[in-house]
């Protein structure tokens, strides 16, 4: 496959067996001047079939994923499949071992650098190589998040709406087999570029994506994690990479949801200490109060209030109670409705 990514990888795509190793990230510094950043890989294959390529450590504070891939990379065998899975569990390495949501490299948010650079920095390196080298190979992608550092989800899978029929209903029938007890098609891009994410890639390569948010403020919690590991293997079921009698069954059937424009999303207004007047899961009504900011230096002053600008449920709720104005507290989804 014909690439202009300088990125090596160690492991031959087309072998069949486990192979372990490294994206090989060429990265001259002071301490190192031939070194390379390892992005650590495993390639699962057994002869002719369909790929699914499972991703986790975009953001680096986003630990559900990293740990889901990293148990099913030591507990899947070749054997056990018909084609091929590829992990990729800490896609931007640097910041996943600084516990980053960002590279501490470069500042890169790998989410926002798609199609890449070749010849670019570091993280948008990594973003042409995943673009144009690992989603070329798939049938289809999972990208594992979380809320991260600053936010908290109700455990969550999620697709990009697409206008192309046939591929919406693909992407939704691999969201369904996810199986997890919530859902979200996003329609908005909160002043996002369309194409900068690992969903546009995927676009690009006409490749079904999965992604997720499960769970978040920087730890990792039973019931997310079961959600991932049954998610990840109910997908190669959905693909045929495994038997149909390995699908574990959910818990629950999906409600899926709809995510819309910026009424959805509640945000801060000023500086301050951010005062939730609703939980997680709580239905709220447009123009109900959200949240209040003190502003605890100057104790006589009245919070600010913040309200909901939609009718929904809460699916995502802010963490640290310091805020500044233009955080997100909160956004909302809505019953989908179907046609």
């Amino acid at each position: 496959m014909a690439s202009r990514s300088r990125l090596i990888a160690e492991v031959d795509f087309d072998r069949d067996g486990v192979q372990h190793g490294a994206v090989r990230l060429f990265h001259s510094v002071h301490a190192s001047a031939y070194g390379f950043i390892p992005l650590p890989i495993v390639v699962i294959r057994n002869g002719e079939g369909p790929t699914a390529v499972f991703i986790g450590g975009t953001h680096g504070d986003e630990y559900e994923g990293q740990v889901a891939i990293a148990k099913l990379a030591r507990s899947l065998r070749s054997e056990e499949i018909r084609g091929r899975v590829i992990l990729f569990p800490q896609a931007n390495h640097p910041a996943a071992m600084a516990g980053l949501r960002t590279s501490p490299i470069d500042g890169g948010n790998l989410n926002r650098l798609y199609p890449g650079d070749p010849d670019g920095t570091v993280t948008q390196q990594i973003a042409f190589w995943i673009e144009h080298e690992l989603m070329p190979r798939a049938d289809l992608v999972a990208d594992l998040h979380s809320g991260g550092s600053s936010l908290m989800y109700l455990p969550t899978a999620l697709m990009k709406f697409s206008d192309n029929a046939a591929m919406q209903a693909r992407t939704r029938a691999a969201l369904e087999a996810f199986g997890a007890p919530r859902a979200y098609i996003a329609r908005g891009t909160q002043g996002q570029g369309a194409d900068q994410n690992s969903s546009g890639a995927a676009e690009r390569n006409g490749v079904v994506m999965i992604g997720s948010e499960l769970g978040g403020s920087g730890t990792v919690t039973p019931a997310a994690l079961r959600i991932a590991e049954r998610g990840l293997n109910n997908l190669l079921v959905h693909l045929g990479i495994l038997p149909p009698e390995r699908r574990i069954a959910p818990d629950t059937k999906t409600r899926v949801f709809e995510v819309g424009g910026h009424d959805y999303f509640v945000y801060a207004t000023q500086e301050g200490v951010f005062e939730p007047l609703v939980e997680l899961g709580d239905t709220v009504a447009k123009g109900q109060p959200a949240a209040r900011i003190h502003t605890p230096e100057t104790p006589w002053r009245e919070p600010a209030e913040m309200t909901f600008g939609h009718d929904g449920v809460v699916l995502c709720q802010r963490i640290p109670g310091r805020t500044t104005r233009g955080d997100c507290l909160f956004h909302l989804g809505t019953d989908l409705m179907e046609s």
